[in-house]
């Protein structure tokens, strides 16, 4: 028996394939693009028997209906989730036999209300337990995702969840499925796996024997999230649609580029954020394409949304599809043949954004579009902090000629693009962070909230 993680570096989440030894294997919280999983399976000469998923998923599209389909996979979940489609629904105290190993359900609410964890045991030994977002390293997953009503009252359940687990031996492998960069951890942690005695000695929420307390420190650290997390559990209670082939980007010429912005469609141009600032359509969000842009994608641009992109030479439109489809953004019409090339021949108009160094940048009001638990840690004195999945709310409250910035610059040319459509046409985009910017005028960073 092996356990293969399988990371999302940009959601900052874990997928689990188990090697069952007898050709067999059990898939953990799979997303919907199982592109390294099938590779790993397929690497190990491995059909995946079975698809365990810890809860209704809000970051991302489960994968475990796509796997019944590819690899016959029985779908193990909570029968509390109430899922339409097949699967074999499990309560508290359940066992599956996986052929020598066992899986067993522990009812773990908190993050959700139908959250389950499953322990992996060889007889009476526990090889392991799959936590999904209930203990995670540090930490615990956040309780708000079910709205702000049953915010406390899912973290009272986290507080009894976490301390069952941590009943579990010291030397028990906790396998979590949020990690470093998910907007469901809460803070999000460097490490993605841990024991229990590891997460006893050093969760500073073990460590918090009394449950007010533990409300206060899980509740207080709940920063915001992307807004498609409101939708995507229901989705994934109905079920993904099955995909029968890999859905590919058509190319589009300029015109029907032109006739869907007309429909009310969007672009989204997904070159780096210098290539963007030298020349882009007017309207267009910059979103590049890195590891983060499903999240962005996600948080910023409605559902349904008829999208075409802008894509760089040596970017692969592949990818665009794989991160759009994982969280439900299915209505991709395509991307413009040529590039800015076949936009700028065609005699379209185009747009610019200045992209300045911090030695560049004039000293002018400068917008901090970071999260507020980064520009806590430290940020450029007198900064105005607008979040930028809130920041199209607040364009108006942008003063004339600022200077936006994040952390290296991505967030900051997507803020700019928001801007830009609000009619801010002289903004500064900031090629770096705050460090770099206030040691390049003299200043030292402060911390704190913004007051």
């Amino acid at each position: 028996m092996s356990v293969i993680p399988l990371v999302d570096e940009g959601l900052g989440n874990s997928a689990y394939l188990v090697d069952l030894g007898d050709g067999r294997a059990l898939a953990v919280d799979a997303p919907r693009d199982l592109r390294a999983l099938h590779a790993e399976a397929e690497r190990r000469g491995l059909r995946v028997a079975y698809a365990a998923d810890t809860h209704l998923h809000a970051d991302f599209l489960s994968g475990a209906v796509q796997l019944a389909h590819d690899h016959g996979a029985t779908v193990l979940a909570s029968a509390a989730g109430r899922r339409t489609f097949a699967h074999q629904g499990l309560g508290d105290g359940d066992e599956v036999d996986l052929g020598g190993l066992t899986l067993r359900a522990l009812a773990t609410p908190g993050h959700t209300d139908e959250h389950l964890s499953f322990l992996l045991l060889d007889g009476a030994r526990e090889l392991g337990v799959f936590t999904g977002g209930s203990l995670i390293v540090r930490s615990a997953a956040r309780t708000d995702l079910l709205g702000a009503e049953r915010t406390e009252e899912l973290a009272r359940a986290q507080f009894r969840s976490l301390r069952r687990l941590s009943l579990l031996p010291d030397e028990t492998p906790v396998w979590p499925t949020h990690g470093a960069g998910s907007f469901c951890s809460a803070p999000p942690g460097a490490e993605r796996t841990t024991t229990v005695g590891a997460e006893k000695r050093a969760n500073p929420l073990l460590a918090v024997a009394d449950e007010d307390t533990f409300v206060r420190r899980l509740t207080g650290g709940l920063g915001s999230y992307p807004a498609y997390f409101d939708r995507l559990a229901e989705t994934n209670r109905r079920g993904p649609a099955v995909l029968t082939s890999a859905p590919v980007l058509p190319d589009l010429d300029v015109g029907q580029v032109r006739a869907l912005l007309a429909r009310g469609g969007l672009v989204v141009d997904v070159r780096p954020a210098a290539d963007y600032a030298a020349g882009h359509i007017p309207g267009s969000l910059s979103i590049a394409l890195r590891a983060q842009f499903a999240t962005w994608l996600g948080w910023l641009v409605p559902e349904g949304t008829p999208l075409a992109f802008v894509v760089g030479d040596d970017q692969d439109p592949d990818d665009i599809v794989r991160q759009a489809y994982k969280i439900g953004y299915e209505r991709l019409a395509g991307r413009l043949a040529g590039g800015m090339a076949a936009w700028t021949t065609a005699g379209q108009d185009r747009a610019t954004l200045a992209y300045v160094t911090p030695e560049q940048a004039p000293h002018a009001p400068y917008v901090d579009v970071r999260q507020e638990a980064e520009y806590t840690a430290g940020h450029v004195p007198g900064a105005l902090h607008l979040e930028l999945g809130d920041l199209a709310a607040h364009a108006d409250d942008v003063p004339s000629g600022a200077v936006v910035a994040c952390g290296h610059g991505e967030r900051a040319m997507t803020a700019a693009s928001i801007l830009e459509r609000a009619g801010h046409t002289d903004l500064a985009v900031l090629a770096g962070g705050p460090r770099a910017y206030a040691a390049a005028h003299g200043e030292r960073l402060a911390e704190g909230a913004a007051g």
